[in-house]
Order: structure tokens, then sequence, then C-alpha cells
């Protein structure tokens, strides 16, 4: 029986490299976190200092006398109530949509057999190549002639679909075992039983990092809602965003407020998504 004794040189060595090496990758993700949550933390303390002190140099880096009447003052007088209630209406249509139809047709292109098929779907993964400024006066003629200015089916129906949407859930539904699908026949499921009962669970956390890129995307739109609206009745808290700063010119904290509450609920949809947002963006990555 060997009696036990010392460890190893290499095996000191070794576990000292992996500890350097664990500090050093931990000591760079916090530094990139830095630098990525430093213009967030700058936002906020704007918002809370007064408008001498914003332009103050050297700038200021924490509120020691904070305003928080600055954010009543955004909230009111830059009527953020309406602006965010008609960007939550057609931001939550706008995903939904996307969701919807990007099941629907990703399942297609996944499961079913139809003539064309590869070549619709290079034309689907085409239009990720065509930026919204292309379209957008032939959008914008259509929406009038139907009457859609002016209104939330205007500011929502031609974003109901991405070709992003479908590529992403094809590659998702794509990894479902085909033993799965065997059983599901032979227990006489359907395609609409299937889709909903296996393909869209198991492809849970791809679903959730679409509706959380496609959140993102209706929520910070600004053109087209400048382009779609004339009043205010229905436009979106971005274009609030910017007439706030074009009335509150000699009161930037209150700007920097309106930009704090337009981003609460973004921040709010990323910390509670942020394990599906994760999950979503690697399935499939790794075999196993």
């Amino acid at each position: 029986m060997r009696a036990s004794g010392p460890a190893p040189p290499k095996a000191g060595k070794s576990k000292a490299r992996r500890v350097i090496g664990k500090v050093v990758r931990y000591g760079l993700l916090t530094l990139l976190a830095a630098v990525v949550l430093f213009p967030l933390y700058i936002t906020v303390v704007n918002s809370l200092l007064r408008p001498d002190q914003i332009a103050a140099r050297p700038p200021k880096f924490f509120p020691f006398d904070p305003q928080w009447d600055a954010y009543s003052r955004a909230w009111d007088g830059g009527h953020m109530s309406r602006y965010l209630v008609n960007s939550v209406i057609v931001t939550v249509a706008i995903t939904a949509g996307q969701v919807v139809t990007a099941i629907l047709a990703a399942y297609a292109f996944a499961f079913l057999e139809f003539p064309l098929k590869r070549t619709l779907f290079a034309v689907f993964l085409a239009t990720l190549m065509v930026p919204f400024e292309v379209t957008i006066i032939t959008n914008l003629t259509t929406a009038r002639n139907l009457g859609l200015l002016n209104s939330y089916a205007g500011l929502a129906v031609p974003f109901l679909a991405t070709g992003f949407g479908a590529f992403l859930l094809r590659q998702a539904f794509l990894q479902v075992p085909s033993d799965l699908q065997d059983a599901a026949a032979l227990d006489g499921y359907g395609h609409w039983r299937f889709l909903a009962r296996v393909a869209v669970p198991l492809a849970r956390p791809t679903v959730a990092a679409l509706s959380v890129f496609a959140f993102l995307g209706a929520w910070n739109q600004y053109l087209w809602p400048l382009l779609i609206t004339e009043d205010d009745e229905y436009r979106t808290v971005q274009i609030g965003l910017e007439q706030l700063s074009r009335t509150s010119i000699d009161q930037l904290n209150v700007t920097f407020a309106g930009v704090v509450i337009a981003a609460l609920p973004l921040v709010i949809l990323l910390l509670v998504f942020q394990k599906q947002l994760v999950r979503g963006l690697t399935a499939g990555a790794v075999k196993g």
C-alpha cells in the first residue's frame, strides 16, 4: 500500500494555472460588463443630477443630491404614459405575429415536403439581406392606400413576419429526434397536434429567444412610427423621447429620466428571460 505524500509538482502547477486562468477570465468578463453597463449607469446618474451638474467639468459620477422630480416631470410633461401604452400594444402585436408566423413557416420547412422547398427557404433567407429602408416607401404607400395611417394596424402589420424567425425556429425543429416523429405518427398525431404538443415544447428556449428579439426590435422602432403616425394618439415611446428632448432643452435631466423610463421594460424583459435567451441561442450548438 502506497503512503500518501505531497502532491507532485506538475499537479500543483496545473492547478495554479487553472486558478490563474479562471481569475483572468472573470476579470475580463467583469471589465466587459463594466464597459457595457457604464452608459446605462451614466444615464441614470444624469437623470438624477441638476442640469448645471450634467454640464459640469469634471463630470459627476454620483448624484449626492438626487432630483427625483425629473421622473415625474418626464412622466407628466412628456406624456410618457400614453406613449408607453402605444408601444406596449404595438410591440406585443408584432411579437405575437412574428412568433406565430415563424413557428408555422419553420414547421413547414423542417417537417413537410412540397415542391420548391429549398428554393422558397432560400428566398426566406434572402429577405434578411434586404434593408428595411429599401421597402419603406412601398410599405408607406400601401398603408396609405389601405387607410392604415394613424392606426395600430399600420404600425404592426408590416412586421408580423420575419425570415430570421423562420430560420431560427427551423434550426430548432431540425433537432427534434426522428424517433419522436415516428412515435407521434403511431399515436395518431397529425401535424397540428405534433406541432403543439411536441415540436413547440421542445423548441421553447428558441421560441423565447425569438420573442425577446422581436420585442426589442419592435420597442426600439423610430422611423416607421414617425412616418405612419401624425398625432400623439398612436405615437410610440421612441417618438415621445424625441419630442421630450425638444421641449426640455434646458432640462437635460428630464430627458435622461424619460430615457430611463423607456428603457425600464427592456431591462426587466432581459432579466426575466436571460436564461431562455442564452439557451435559445446555444440550442443545437453541442450534440450529446
